[in-house]
């Protein structure tokens, strides 16, 4: 079944502020695969699990449509809200039900999302959409992250993971999957070319406060929230603390380092 999460408006504006943008790095070696084994024309590609459209947007330029699915209307406005991209259209659906003709899509891609999909129909709805030739792109993150300000590493990186460790208890199963590096979807998908790449390094410089958003924005927290909301509206506030108390400054405007790896899983329709 589609697990409908990441739904209700505040988290759709979270989602906006702080969810990651995928590196340029990633965008081309994804660009790149599509090239080696299609090559143009670029017609359409299809985003899936869109959010509020980071990963979608990446694309708007080398295709002449993009379209964005995702169970979320709240997350839907969000992206649509965002000016500039006259090119892509966004639509509620699922990865399992997807509105397009056989053999018509370039690119099927999905950011941090394809753990949350019923596998074994997603696949079946890939191969019938793809045009020959055509390629999937399924990428994302682990939680590995590595937090660096000034001569301050380990103690960040401390709080960090007493942090998830608090958070643990409501993590959900297909989060592991995604932790996995999508290795159960990566042997199902039945196209025989097929690879996936591992540790791409990702840095990007991000607020205190955009840290303490990413955490707010995951799905584990918005459970806790649900659950016990106070202790973990808390739990922010003293990771905020903890962390300006480390680094030694007053402002959660002030920019620290973020280190991580993405991963993306290619593959090729015959």
């Amino acid at each position: 079944m589609t697990h409908r999460l990441f739904e209700e408006k505040h988290h759709a504006s979270i989602y906006q502020k702080y969810r990651l943008t995928p590196p340029d790095n990633v965008k081309e070696i994804i660009l790149q695969y599509l090239d080696e084994k299609k090559g143009p024309p670029h017609e359409l590609a299809v985003d899936l699990g869109c959010g509020t459209g980071q990963n979608t947007r990446l694309f708007s330029p080398h295709f002449q449509k993009v379209v964005g699915i995702d169970v979320s209307k709240n997350q839907l406005e969000v992206a649509r809200a965002v000016p500039g991209f006259t090119n892509i259209t966004y639509r509620v659906g699922t990865a399992e039900e997807l509105p397009f003709p056989d053999g018509s899509v370039d690119l099927l891609t999905a950011a941090s999302a394809a753990h949350w999909f019923d596998h074994e129909r997603f696949l079946k709805e890939a191969a019938r959409v793809l045009r020959p030739r055509g390629c999937m792109a399924l990428l994302g993150h682990t939680a590995q992250f590595s937090l660096h300000y000034g001569s301050c590493g380990d103690g960040l990186d401390n709080i960090f993971s007493e942090v998830m460790k608090v958070l643990l208890p409501y993590y959900s199963s297909r989060i592991a999957v995604a932790d996995s590096k999508l290795q159960d979807l990566y042997e199902a998908i039945p196209f025989h070319d097929k690879e996936r790449i591992e540790n791409i390094p990702a840095k990007i410089q991000m607020s205190v406060t955009g840290t303490v958003g990413l955490l707010e924005s995951f799905s584990m927290y918005q459970t806790y929230l649900k659950k016990e909301p106070q202790a973990a509206a808390s739990l922010l506030q003293s990771t905020r603390t903890r962390l300006l108390e480390e680094m030694g400054v007053s402002s959660p405007d002030t920019k620290l380092h973020v280190t991580f790896p993405y991963y993306v899983v290619l593959a090729c329709k015959p």
